[in-house]
């Protein structure tokens, strides 16, 4: 079994302002209820977490495929609970893709993403359902 680097997380002095810094950058973090632009919240940092990690995985897998990806996004979204801790209770990855791509070849990337790369979504997917759906700008 890996052990993964730890991550140590800062308060920075003042309000609910944090910096997290890992292996390889350090992240501003904040509450949410801080001024705008002070850092992300960690329910962003998630949601990110899971569009970076499965949107890595996807690109390669499309350049393996010799896939001509000219432009490649994706958005990650979620439906969170009223009540604390509010947490989310669904999330959804629209992956944007633009070239003129084969589109079995983009449903079995994201599947291999999905299913068996992404340690992010596989971590989150018992505890959280998460759907999908692309959407390709030829």
């Amino acid at each position: 079994m890996a052990r993964s680097d730890p991550v140590k997380v800062a308060w920075k002095g003042e309000g609910l302002l944090f910096e997290a810094t890992t292996a390889h950058g350090t992240v501003a973090l904040a509450s949410g209820l801080d001024e705008p632009g002070n850092g992300v919240t960690p329910m962003e940092v998630l949601a990110a977490s899971l569009g970076a990690c499965t949107a890595m995985d996807v690109a390669s897998i499309l350049v393996k495929m010799r896939q001509p990806l000219e432009a490649f996004s994706v958005e990650v979204g979620g439906e969170r609970a009223e009540d604390h801790p509010k947490r989310f209770l669904s999330l959804e990855v629209v992956y944007h893709l633009k070239g003129d791509l084969d589109e079995r070849k983009v449903e079995r990337a994201i599947s291999l993403s999905e299913e068996r790369y992404c340690s992010v979504e596989a971590t989150l997917r018992p505890a959280v359902p998460i759907t999908s759906r692309f959407v390709i700008e030829r």
